[in-house]
């Protein structure tokens, strides 16, 4: 009988030293998991992609202050195309603050504004914008037509202030790829959830001839 017990009081022991063998196993395999996890965004959001805030009103209403976007690197990007709304970074341009603008001409290509109209034209044709919030009224700094210097883009905030032109495309940090917490619509006062979700880029068409300035 007691060596039935003995028997019983072992097979006991083994079963328990089993079970937390598997438990320490099973934390073991979570914890590497976790780390994983953890390294993989890390490098995500260090190689891949990054989160900015919209700072402003410039680009409503396609994007609104304080929109949380998702960035697409720019070494990732394969280079920049009109229509990509992307985010840059200048020493001399609001203390190095990222801002969120809109690519409207490429390298070599020709922009010109009608300020009286409120157009903008590119190689001589119109940009029918139907982003935009108004039409391009307000003139500050840049004399027109401008020619988009090599290795640069020309950019424009959809709600139409033209202050910044051309830029250097290495100061470019991204293009946005997503929208992923909405800032409050000004118009609403609210905050429209329904915005979340990837920012879609149709094609900038030219329609007529441009007049001669």
């Amino acid at each position: 009988m007691w060596k039935k017990k003995a028997q019983e009081a072992q097979q006991e022991g083994q079963d328990a030293a089993s079970q937390k063998k598997e438990e320490g196993r099973d934390l073991y395999e979570w914890v590497q998991a976790l780390v994983c996890s953890v390294l993989a965004v890390v490098l995500l959001f260090t190689f891949a992609v990054r989160v900015v805030l919209v700072s402003g009103p410039s680009m409503r209403e396609t994007l609104q202050d304080q929109d949380c976007l998702l960035v697409l690197n720019a070494p990732l990007c394969g280079g920049f195309e009109t229509g990509d709304i992307v985010i840059i970074q200048r020493d001399d341009f609001r203390d190095g603050e990222p801002i969120v603008k809109r690519i409207v001409a490429t390298e070599g290509q020709t922009v010109d504004i009608d300020f009286d109209a409120g157009m903008v034209y590119v190689d001589g044709q119109l940009l029918e914008e139907t982003y935009i919030r108004e039409p391009t009224h307000l003139e500050e700094g840049l004399e027109f037509p401008v020619t988009v210097p090599e290795g640069c883009v020309f950019v424009l905030g959809d709600n139409r202030d033209p202050d910044l032109g051309p830029v250097d495309t290495r100061e470019i940090l991204g293009r946005a790829v997503a929208l992923l917490f909405p800032g409050v619509t000004a118009a609403s006062g609210e905050r429209d959830f329904g915005r979340i979700g990837p920012l879609t880029y149709p094609p900038v068409p030219t329609t007529r001839s441009g007049p001669n300035f």
